[in-house]
């Protein structure tokens, strides 16, 4: 007599697979899981071959899976945003001052030519006296704001900086 997998075999299986990606999250082993659940589910519905057919259609399945999962599933995942990289993005950048800050220490805005990372304004941070429509140099990214001195201050510091050396 030989020993035959029956349907629930392969969905007990599958749902074994998919559980055990919970407690072991390669997420690869669901895609085991996900073909088991198709042998089991063809199984149920009458397509019933010989176990070497199933564990090939099991295996083929699997693979199919885990391959349509990295060619076309997981690129859509992927993050697309710019985090991370805010500080070197903005980094020496010029910007104009188009609102001053209120009062030492305050928060003020600066637009940018071009916009970064999505936005041509960013709230700031102004190191020294400015007046709106500055031309301001980006020194640091504190949080979200961003730490500017006036261009002139930038260049004669850059200047006094290299005769230094």
């Amino acid at each position: 007599m030989a020993f035959q997998l029956l349907y629930w075999h392969w969905l007990v299986f599958g749902m074994i697979l998919i559980l055990a990606e919970l407690f072991i999250p390669s997420f690869t082993i669901i895609w085991f899981g996900l073909g088991a659940l198709l042998v089991g589910l063809l199984s149920w519905v009458g397509f019933d071959p010989e176990l070497k057919w199933q564990l090939l259609l099991w295996v083929l399945s699997s693979a199919g899976f885990t391959a349509a999962w990295f060619r076309w599933i997981r690129p859509l995942s992927k993050d697309m945003t710019k985090a991370g990289t805010a500080r070197e993005a903005f980094l020496g950048e010029r910007c104009l001052l188009t609102r001053s800050p209120l009062a030492s220490g305050g928060r003020g805005e600066c637009r940018f030519s071009v916009p970064i990372l999505g936005s041509d304004t960013w709230p700031c941070l102004v190191d020294g006296s400015a007046k709106v429509g500055d031309t301001m140099v980006v020194k640091e990214v504190i949080g979200n704001a961003l730490l500017v001195v006036p261009a002139q201050l930038q260049n004669t510091t850059s200047n006094t900086d290299k005769r230094e050396e």
